[in-house]
């Protein structure tokens, strides 16, 4: 199934949740907050940074804040998606139409803006830990403008293309996969950089 390049697409490519979904739109349609998609979501942006996304899953619709965590939370509707796993990010779910509540969802998402208007982040505790699968590593260690190009791509970046191969179970995949970054690297482009359209 394609991609959606805007956030009508994404809402016609749905079977349930539509009206959901129209109404959240309509909702942060009365903010600030400039719309566009990536990752293949809607996700709503002040300055080119992330504020929120919403989206349509199996048992809920929601509405995700990049920095949750910030968030007061008045009435703790607030979930960590991944516990364990997510830091930052922070999401409302709601399992009809009739649990959006436009005033309570302004005040969450007028915070949110204000949040990231004072340029306020969680600090995320880094992962240091990742290592760089053998077969990346030999790659970088016998091609020095590919080992230049991969330094200088920003850390999440190197974290996607490093999980990318060692997510990989067969190691026919993980060559394959390689052989696919290696011109994706020396071009500076980031992994999922075609998703990141805004």
């Amino acid at each position: 199934m394609k991609k959606a390049t805007t956030v009508d697409e994404y809402i016609d490519s749905k079977t349930e949740w539509i009206k959901e979904l129209v109404l959240l739109r309509s909702i942060l349609q009365k903010t600030e907050l400039v719309e566009c998609i990536k990752w293949g979501a809607p996700t709503y942006t002040i300055a080119n940074k992330n504020v929120v996304g919403i989206g349509a899953f199996k048992s809920y619709v929601g509405i995700w804040f990049f920095n949750g965590a910030l968030l007061s939370d008045p009435v703790k509707k607030l979930h960590n998606a991944q516990e364990g796993k997510t830091q930052a990010m922070r999401q409302l779910r709601f399992a009809s139409i009739n649990e959006i509540d436009e005033k309570m969802l302004l005040t969450y998402l007028n915070e949110a803006i204000e949040n990231q208007k004072a340029g306020k982040q969680v600090k995320v505790n880094k992962r240091n830990d990742l290592e760089i699968p053998e077969l990346l590593t030999e790659k970088l260690k016998g091609d020095l403008a590919l080992n230049d190009s991969f330094k200088s791509l920003s850390p999440y970046k190197q974290k996607e293309y490093i999980l990318h191969i060692a997510e990989a179970k067969r190691e026919a995949t993980k060559i394959k996969r390689l052989e696919k970054i290696v011109p994706m690297i020396k071009s500076g482009i980031g992994l999922h950089d075609k998703y990141r359209n805004c």
